[in-house]
């Protein structure tokens, strides 16, 4: 079931994804789409696929650079304390420079709550299992930083753009992401209560929604793995509403109507089936891990790389390959 060969190779691709800074682009250094740049998000997830391989080092390097980014928008952080942001280049950017840490300019869906509950939560959840990826004091002052940035913005009502870079809506992911990652790092910072309990209460009761617009989402797969923050009920219903409206030959499409690449229907995105294995692995279920992990192998093209999608219907997939995030779903489904 599981190829030595397609791991080895894929586990290769994702590390010539980072840069010397030890950020990760999102796709080929030298593709001309934009995802040469690294994303807060993207970083994580392809982090998460060197941490299943055990390449701790390469973690550390990407953590650390997370962190100077953290460092060197301090200012901006400070600023959004003081008051609630209204504006969204307020907020702490998506898209970074992967040499100098800089921000990337230009008008894009800023407000992305869900990257910063993100790297709360493995920040945490990586000094849990021993692996300690901050370094000083500074880093542990914008730890605590993020908390009260999550207090001021108040992630649990506050409307984002969300995982796709969307319109802005108040998301099931994003918050799930921001509860994840406050519960994560209680043992570091102080973390009033009362701010996991408002996140709480707010996903719950906007599950098994998305958001107002989007009946479920591709996204929602974040609150089961890695965040792990829905009940056996919550799981169940996500899960029959992701296999049941988005799995789709190729991929999984991110939710109804989904206008990315679209040739007349929704692109099918490839990291969707290895992230529905590694669930079901963790599950226990054998056979949907199988099956997940076989339409897996059938969507990695002739130079062992992941696409970022396929276009409906199509053998035929987009430019972004491989795609980072993706190639992290595959390593971390069969390690």
């Amino acid at each position: 079931m599981i190829k030595p060969i397609y791991k080895r190779i894929i586990t290769q691709r994702l590390k010539d994804l980072q840069y010397p800074s030890g950020l990760f682009s999102a796709s080929k250094k030298d593709v001309s789409t934009g995802y040469n740049v690294a994303w807060i998000r993207d970083n994580i997830y392809e982090a998460l696929g060197l941490e299943s391989v055990q390449d701790i080092q390469s973690v550390r390097r990407t953590f650390h650079a997370l962190f100077d980014i953290f460092l060197k928008y301090e200012f901006k952080i400070d600023w959004i304390l003081k008051e609630k942001p209204v504006m969204g280049f307020q907020y702490i950017h998506p898209r970074f420079d992967p040499h100098n840490f800089k921000e990337i300019e230009g008008p894009w869906g800023w407000k992305q709550n869900d990257a910063i509950g993100a790297f709360l939560f493995k920040v945490g959840d990586l000094y849990k299992k021993g692996v300690k990826v901050f370094r000083d004091e500074a880093d542990i002052q914008i730890i605590q930083k993020l908390v009260h940035y999550l207090t001021s913005v108040e992630y649990w009502h506050d409307s984002d753009n969300g995982i796709w870079e969307n319109e802005e809506e108040i998301h099931a992911s994003s918050i799930g992401a921001c509860v994840a990652g406050l519960k994560a790092v209680q043992s570091l910072v102080y973390v009033p209560e009362v701010l996991v309990e408002y996140g709480q209460k707010a996903l719950d009761e906007l599950l098994p929604r998305e958001s107002v617009t989007k009946e479920t989402d591709l996204a929602l797969l974040t609150l089961i793995y890695p965040f792990n923050i829905v009940n056996d009920n919550q799981r169940a219903e996500i899960l029959w509403n992701v296999e049941k409206k988005l799995v789709k030959k190729r991929g999984v499409i991110r939710y109804d109507g989904d206008p990315y690449y679209s040739n007349g229907a929704e692109a099918e995105w490839c990291f969707g089936l290895p992230w529905l294995a590694k669930i079901y692995k963790d599950m226990g279920n054998k056979e949907k891990y199988k099956h997940y992990i076989k339409m897996t192998h059938k969507i990695i093209n002739n130079h062992y790389e992941i696409p970022e999608l396929y276009y409906a219907d199509s053998a035929m997939h987009n430019e972004n390959t491989p795609l980072g995030w993706a190639a992290a779903m595959y390593l971390i489904a069969v390690s």
